[in-house]
Order: C-alpha cells, then sequence, then structure tokens
C-alpha cells in the first residue's frame, strides 16, 4: 500500500496530476482519492472532485495498492 501526499506551495491549486513509473512486475491494482491512468509502466493519478482545490499550503492524500516490487518510486506532480 502507497500513500501519496499532494501539498499546494505559496499560492492555492485548482487541479493536479501526479505521475510515475513502475518497474517491469509491478502493477496498481486498486486506488482511492484519485483518478487512476494506467495501471503498469508510466501510470497517472489525478485529483476527484473533492480534492482538487487546495489552499496555499493545503495538503490531500490518496493512494494505491500495488502487485510485484516497486523499487524505489520517484513521483512527478504538476498543479494548475
Amino acid at each position: 500500500m502507497v500513500t501519496v501526499r499532494v501539498t499546494a506551495g505559496s499560492g492555492a491549486i485548482n487541479r493536479w496530476n501526479v505521475r510515475l513509473t513502475l518497474p517491469a512486475g509491478a502493477a496498481v491494482t486498486n486506488t482511492w482519492n484519485a483518478g487512476a491512468g494506467g495501471t503498469s509502466g508510466a501510470v497517472q493519478f489525478s485529483n476527484v472532485a473533492y480534492n482538487g482545490r487546495l489552499a496555499a499550503g493545503q495538503s490531500t492524500e490518496f493512494g494505491f495498492r500495488g502487485t510485484g516490487t516497486p523499487g524505489t518510486l520517484t513521483p512527478t506532480c504538476t498543479a494548475t
């Protein structure tokens, strides 16, 4: 199980996306508090209706379960 925290910086945001690449043999099997795109390789998670708007400094969390060995994951987050 993985939990990811998305935190707005010095300004508010209206939506966010988190991307990461899973190693061969690893896959996402379940996601909560985010929309998911893809289950293996390059995957993307995005806000859902209730957690996209964050005031400056505010955060939200989402999570996912997976199979395989994830190794070290390096997420990339973009926000608008």
